[in-house]
């Protein structure tokens, strides 16, 4: 965790960790793992983007808007079965992402959960 701490505080995306006593194999395999970092944060729900392709008729992304008032799309993460029911607007979601960009936006922001206020 300390040489993933390294890389990515130098600006590195992450570590690609290989079993020294794995021989060189073409294409996918178990040899191979990839570890990144990931934060996750809430935003609130303010609006529907409509899907394109595989997905007219469906949820294309959430528009969302963090605690500090940047809004972003939320566009991956979801199921069919979200897609075609997203959550309402006002909710308040879950979602990953991978650091921020130059402007605090978050970079890769993927789906999670609804939160569920008691």
């Amino acid at each position: 965790m300390a040489e993933l701490a390294r890389i990515t505080d130098a600006g590195g995306e992450g570590l690609m960790l290989h079993r020294s006593d794995a021989r060189h194999q073409a294409g996918r395999g178990n040899n191979l793992l990839k570890v990144k970092r990931h934060q996750d944060a809430e935003a609130r729900v303010i609006g529907h983007l409509p899907g394109k392709g595989k997905y007219q008729g469906m949820l294309g992304a959430l528009l969302v808007e963090a605690a500090d008032g940047r809004q972003f799309r939320v566009g991956t993460g979801f199921s069919d079965r979200q897609r075609a029911n997203p959550p309402p607007l006002g909710a308040t979601i879950t979602y990953r992402y991978r650091g921020t960009t130059k402007y605090g936006i978050p970079r890769f922001p993927s789906f999670m959960r609804i939160r569920d206020d008691p």
